[in-house]
């Protein structure tokens, strides 16, 4: 096939009208002011970039870009570092004398890390479950935090499963970020962390003299981010609520699937360049505000993942293939055939604001460079049109 001849394969898409009338409580208050209080904290960047404004046929493109959060490489460290905070205090307020606990995850990378660091930070252990598929760098990054880590040659919900069974001993707390029957609590405050990531956005975007968002496009694993977003958007009581799109690997579209049944439902996974996204099973208290509160979903190909990451990080956003999965889901669902009915479908016009959640940068995740034109030149965008919004109290 030509190198820009269009696609023939429909497009793995899913679309819910409805979404924008749904309502539901907001996140508990005091999160925001907690992740202020942590040493080192900073908001991470809101970047504009008109050069995907053009693209895209809408007004206003901006990117948030979560390529260092706390130290880290990713978002993650919001949901974990709340979630631990909240739980190490229940534990001790139910047994002053307890001693040091082992913190003990599952991951695809990232909250992985982040439940090592935090572990770490407090003096406690931590020891970190991960499945087949995880670069060789994410393991080691884990490792480095002082985690034991235990390499599951098998899929992310087999490495939950073995994780769950692990922490039945003596001294040790579940920390996971996603939810089942029985198992809760603690992926609810995951899920409460990182609302300060929607209130950083609120805040950026007014100090950039920019509208509300038209669309908030959200890469989504077992979707426990996606929550915190329809929560954050599904709660306001003022301004027109945005379209809410949720970006899966082709390999791994759990929720998409979901949303066609009707029902939560498990899928088999393949490989992706998308590692934190490789996931088969929504999250359980995650489920009934995606159903309700999504507007649309897509899944995005590897190719189309890693040609967005090359683009970012031409226009000065450093990102990895989950994070640069929100503009491989923009493009698919703005661009190309039956793009007008999508866009009518998602409520966008010319001026409409797109906000892009990039979730992890490039240390995160390390992913080969695309290699998509004939004579091997990396194909990306052109300029570096780049402009970061801070709230107007932390402006540099």
């Amino acid at each position: 096939m030509p190198e820009n001849a269009p696609s023939t394969r429909a497009l793995p898409w899913f679309t819910r009208p409805a979404a924008r009338s749904w309502t539901c409580p907001p996140i508990p208050a005091g999160v925001q002011d907690f992740h202020a209080s942590l040493p080192g904290f900073t908001p991470t960047p809101l970047t504009e970039l008109p050069t995907l404004a053009s693209e895209l046929a809408v007004g206003r493109v901006f990117v948030k870009d979560e390529s260092s959060r706390l130290g880290l490489p990713a978002f993650k460290a919001l949901g974990a570092s709340w979630a631990v905070h909240r739980a190490l205090a229940e534990r001790t307020a139910l047994a002053p004398s307890a001693g040091t606990v082992t913190l003990v995850s599952a991951t695809d990378g990232n909250h992985g890390r982040a439940v090592a660091r935090m572990a770490r930070l407090l003096g406690q252990r931590a020891h970190i479950f991960v499945p087949r598929g995880v670069h060789p760098a994410a393991v080691t990054a884990i490792a480095s935090e002082g985690a034991e880590v235990t390499q599951v040659p098998d899929s992310y919900d087999e490495a939950v499963r073995q994780a769950a069974e692990a922490a039945g001993a003596g001294d040790t707390l579940l920390v996971q970020d996603t939810a089942w029957h029985g198992y809760e609590k603690i992926p609810g405050w995951i899920v409460e962390g990182y609302s300060t990531l929607c209130a950083e956005i609120d805040e950026q975007l007014a100090a950039a003299g920019s509208a509300a968002p038209g669309l908030v496009a959200v890469p989504v694993g077992v979707g426990s981010l996606a929550q915190a977003v329809v929560t954050h958007y599904r709660s306001r009581s003022c301004g027109p609520a945005p379209a809410l799109l949720s970006v899966e690997p082709e390999a791994a579209a759990c929720v998409l699937q979901s949303l066609t049944c009707g029902e939560a439902v498990s899928v088999t996974t393949g490989e992706t360049t998308m590692a934190g996204l490789n996931c088969g099973t929504p999250s359980s208290i995650a489920w009934p505000y995606l159903r309700q509160g999504l507007d649309a979903a897509v899944a995005v190909t590897d190719a189309g993942s890693t040609r967005a990451a090359d683009d970012l990080a031409a226009l000065g956003v450093p990102s990895g293939p989950c994070g640069a999965a929100a503009l491989a889901g923009a493009r698919a669902a703005l661009t190309g055939a039956g793009a007008e009915e999508r866009r009518t479908a998602l409520g966008l016009g010319p001026a409409s604001v797109v906000v892009l959640l990039s979730t992890e940068g490039t240390a995160a995740n390390p992913h080969p460079t695309a290699d998509l034109s004939p004579g091997g030149t990396r194909k990306t965008a052109a300029s570096n049109d780049h402009t970061p919004i801070r709230p107007a109290g932390d402006r540099t």
